[in-house]
């Protein structure tokens, strides 16, 4: 098995076209063609043609089950109505996780209007998961995004679990210390590169990663993730299976943990694509 849990259906290149459907036939491809399992779709936390709503994906994956939805959420408008529409989607079944974007946005985790999205994700036992590190675009503002600010909303919401996106690159150090302190608190190792990797950049993440891993941080909660289209399939594949850990580590990192925690039906091997790593 592998699940990638963190891809998205935006269209970078130009966000004023309406591309969700044709996004939509490249993920199923590329995971094809990548022989991935399942994958976890992030809407994002604006929207306009190139970026679809919640809404719109929800429905363009319902029949699809393969794929899952983790609903981005705009701290500039989240209110009432905002909170309601993603209670009737977790009641409904139709959101596996909640995301938020600090650094695109400016706020804290720790923001008390954020409450509410807390009290959802206890209430319905789906982590929330939270852009942390550099961002895309060069008008984010990273202090928003350091890792260690989740930390607070970990420790203040014991019961909540939360998702540190993309090691919090380039603050790895402090990502593992976060993740080592508190049970509650994942990490993905999505998004580390712009398109495939460089054979140094490679090897230096790899260390990276692996440093994590000694340090303590369990594997359990370390998670597979490209940010596809931002990063691709390919190159992740090749980084993972050159990765120097024992194959039970690796298997809970690509597909375990992610189905553990977001609660993913297991399709059976025969049933599925088959594994990258069936060889092992």
């Amino acid at each position: 098995m592998i699940i990638d849990c963190h891809v998205h259906l935006n269209h970078y290149a130009d966000e004023e076209f309406d591309g969700l459907s044709t996004s939509l036939s490249k993920l199923l491809a590329t995971m094809r063609r990548n022989r991935v399992d399942q994958s976890i779709i992030l809407t994002s936390y604006k929207v306009s043609p190139g970026r679809p709503s919640m809404r719109q994906v929800v429905e363009a994956v319902k029949d699809t089950p393969s794929l899952h939805v983790v609903a981005g959420i705009s701290y500039e408008t989240v209110d009432a109505a905002v909170v309601e529409d993603l209670d009737d989607l977790l009641a409904a079944g139709l959101l596996k996780g909640l995301k938020l974007y600090p650094g695109y946005e400016p706020f804290y985790p720790c923001d008390p209007k954020l409450e509410p999205v807390y009290d959802l994700a206890a209430k319905y036992d789906v982590p929330v998961m939270i852009h942390c590190g550099d961002t895309y675009s060069p008008r984010g503002k990273v202090k928003y995004s350091h890792p260690l600010n989740v930390d607070e909303v970990a420790v203040d919401h014991p019961d909540v679990k939360f998702v540190i996106c993309h090691l919090g690159n380039p603050w790895l150090t402090d990502c593992m210390e976060v993740v080592y302190k508190n049970a509650n608190v994942y990490a993905d190792i999505s998004g580390l590169v712009l398109g495939d990797f460089t054979d140094r950049f490679e090897a230096y993440m790899r260390r990276q990663l692996q440093d994590l891993l000694v340090w303590g941080v369990d594997p359990s909660n370390v998670l597979y993730g490209t940010d596809w289209p931002i990063s691709s399939m390919e190159s992740y594949l090749e980084f993972m299976e050159d990765l120097k850990i024992p194959v039970k580590e690796r298997e809970a990192i690509m597909w375990e943990n992610t189905a553990n925690l977001f609660k993913l039906p297991r399709f059976s091997e025969t049933s599925t694509l088959g594994s990258l790593f069936a060889k092992r």
